[in-house]
């Protein structure tokens, strides 16, 4: 399944066709932290013990984990990192370092 390898090149294309270029890795760097404390701000409020202020009612998740996504996918691309080839080893990592440490776990048991 190359699912992660078309949304980078989608990524690139848009890029491409209507961002004008990259912006350098380290503004990248920074609007992925802003994009990941604007998905927190909606978790806290929305899930956790902050109260939601009625200007947050209105924020999207999906959207603003998209964000998140479509800077990630924007460092990878401009880095040279194969993200599909590089997710795809890391399941494989997670599924034999964590194949029984979950299930074992007494603090996940239901």
């Amino acid at each position: 399944m190359n699912d992660i390898k078309t949304a980078q090149e989608r990524v690139d294309q848009w890029i491409n066709e209507h961002g004008v270029r990259y912006f350098n890795e380290l503004t990248n760097m920074a609007q992925l932290t802003e994009e990941v404390g604007e998905v927190a701000r909606i978790i806290a409020r929305r899930y956790g013990e902050q109260s939601e202020k009625a200007s947050d009612k209105d924020k999207d998740l999906g959207e603003e984990l998209a964000d998140v996504l479509f800077v990630v996918l924007c460092l990878a691309n401009q880095t040279g990192v194969d993200l599909q080839q590089a997710f795809d080893r890391k399941l494989v990592l997670k599924t034999e370092r964590d194949r029984e440490r979950h299930q074992n776990n007494p603090k996940l048991k239901p």
